[in-house]
């Protein structure tokens, strides 16, 4: 006689999400916060002379600020990458002796007052630096009040932002695939090349675009390091804290176009890099 087979268990009904209340005793502190952050912002949208916005940003000096701190900030963030990527590398996948320390040292930029970070540099790398000294001895080249100082000191103060953003990257990768071409055959270089990148591309992405971003609008470093030179050293930062002294409008136009880049950045990091879905 058949036995008849015991009937399958009903699905569980949907769970249906329960909103928690806030407790007003953290909501007030949450909203005085937003508009403790918001506030300062639209104030450069309210108080912006949209009426001479043209004018004033086709300026010559605007335009060659704008023009040296996209430059800068690019060959910043291409020292970064080529320094950095390797650098994050080893903290990640290398057993160092002292690899704590070493994390902390790559991330006093971090909290380093930029002035101090510009000072620091200026004793090592200035004319009478440690190594500027030696530099300008035997080659005839000293860093500080140039261009390429503008970009030394944007890659000190940045680089940590690319660093953390690709350790992090390496830590959540799965490296099985790299343990599984390393038994192939692949040598260290290829892993590194044809797996290991590829693996961690969106990392490197979001580090580098975070890094371009922090070097775009490096101050204390740049203007104790490098200067304030129009045309030289004087990048868009800079050129808002002249503007300041003199022409109040012009800062604020200043001010905004480093605003809309800084928007632009985070929202094109939204969701896609920087948090998990």
């Amino acid at each position: 006689m058949a036995v008849d087979a015991p009937p399958a268990p009903a699905p569980d009904p949907p769970t249906r999400r329960v909103r928690a209340a806030v407790p007003v005793v953290l909501l007030l502190p949450a909203a005085l916060s937003l508009v403790f952050l918001v506030l300062p912002l639209l104030g450069l949208l309210i108080r912006a002379p949209w009426s001479t916005m043209g004018r004033r940003l086709t300026q010559p000096g605007v335009l060659e600020a704008l023009k040296l701190s996209l430059e800068t900030a690019t060959l910043a963030t291409g020292v970064c990458l080529v320094l950095g990527v390797p650098l994050a590398w080893m903290l990640a996948r290398v057993e160092l002796p002292g690899r704590k320390l070493i994390r902390a040292l790559v991330t006093v930029p971090l909290v380093l007052p930029p002035v101090v970070g510009g000072v620091a540099l200026l004793l090592v790398l200035g004319r009478r630096g440690i190594v500027g000294s030696w530099l300008l001895a035997t080659f005839g080249f000293s860093l500080p009040f140039t261009t390429a100082g503008v970009v030394v000191a944007e890659s000190f103060v940045a680089m940590p932002f690319l660093v953390i953003a690709v350790e992090g990257a390496l830590r959540g990768a799965d490296a099985r695939y790299e343990e599984a071409a390393a038994t192939l055959g692949a040598g260290r270089w290829t892993v590194f090349r044809r797996v290991t990148l590829p693996l961690v591309a969106p990392g490197v992405a979001a580090g580098a675009v975070l890094c371009w971003a922090r070097a775009l609008g490096e101050f204390g470093a740049t203007i104790t390091f490098a200067g304030n030179l129009p045309g030289v050293t004087q990048t868009m930062p800079l050129a808002v804290y002249i503007a300041l002294e003199s022409d109040i409008n012009s800062a604020i136009v200043l001010s905004l176009v480093l605003l809309a880049v800084s928007i632009t950045i985070l929202v094109s990091l939204r969701d896609r890099w920087l948090t998990t879905p």
